[in-house]
């Protein structure tokens, strides 16, 4: 009889840790208001935030940023790290002028057996320099993201962030989107499973809300299943389109 219940117990614990998968594209800060902040490093990753638990990046396949109607290739900027004990990368990137800068990661396709499917997840943040703040809610035309309804810099924890889910250029009505923090300091710990990783759903218009409980980096992934099917060892797989937005909410500096 112990040995069934061993079993049991087993069975719905490794049932109940259903991580979240997040690409991560994580600035060193989402402000720049001096040019002593200006050299960005701007870090590529893929994981489960709140665990801190790394996955391997391989090289992305796209990596750019946007800015006053321009966009650069970065892909040749970046260089391999190590994130939560796992491959990663990073860029340095240097800020010289005004402006919402929106850098965006489209990794290449990512098998997870668990799933019995491939993941993409479209993944970017924003950084606003000098005082400007044109061009958050304009969106990139990646295939699947998030547009801010609420301006993505410059908020207070316990403020709201609004987003719009988009999957070809068309906002998705009653999308799931999967929200975590990046706990990088560790000094959080979720009190259960189900608190690690928070879901709401977009409405009918594909708009979404939730309200930041404390200060830090906070992804939301909002996810499409996509029309195509990727082969793996000759069988068609499902894949998995994520939409994923980096945000940093603040706490006030008290004088």
């Amino acid at each position: 009889m112990g040995r069934i219940f061993l079993a049991i117990v087993l069975v719905f614990g490794v049932a109940g840790q259903a991580w979240a998968h997040f690409g991560m594209v994580v600035p060193s800060t989402s402000t720049v208001m001096d040019k002593k902040d200006a050299q960005l490093d701007v870090q590529l990753s893929f994981s489960h935030p709140m665990d801190m638990e790394g996955m391997p990046l391989e090289a992305p396949a796209s990596f750019k940023v946007f800015v006053n109607e321009e966009s650069e290739d970065l892909l040749g900027a970046l260089q391999p790290i190590k994130v939560m004990d796992h491959p990663a990368w990073s860029a340095g990137y240097e800020v010289k002028r005004p402006g919402v800068y929106q850098f965006v990661m489209e990794p290449k396709p990512y098998w997870e057996p668990a799933e019995d499917l491939y993941i993409i997840h479209y993944t970017k943040t924003m950084v606003a320099a000098f005082g400007e703040e044109e061009g958050w809610d304009e969106p990139v035309g990646v295939k699947t993201e998030i547009v801010p309804l609420t301006r993505p810099f410059g908020n207070y924890s316990g403020n709201v962030f609004q987003g719009v889910v988009l999957l070809d250029g068309q906002p998705v009505p009653f999308a799931e989107v999967e929200v975590e923090f990046y706990n990088r300091d560790e000094k959080y710990e979720a009190p259960n499973d189900y608190a690690v990783t928070h879901m709401v759903k977009t409405d009918a218009n594909g708009v979404f809300t939730y309200g930041i409980p404390f200060a830090g980096w906070w992804g939301f992934a909002a996810l499409n299943t996509a029309e195509e099917t990727i082969d793996f060892e000759g069988q068609p797989k499902k894949v998995e389109l994520g939409a994923v937005l980096w945000v940093e909410y603040l706490d006030p500096v008290r004088k």
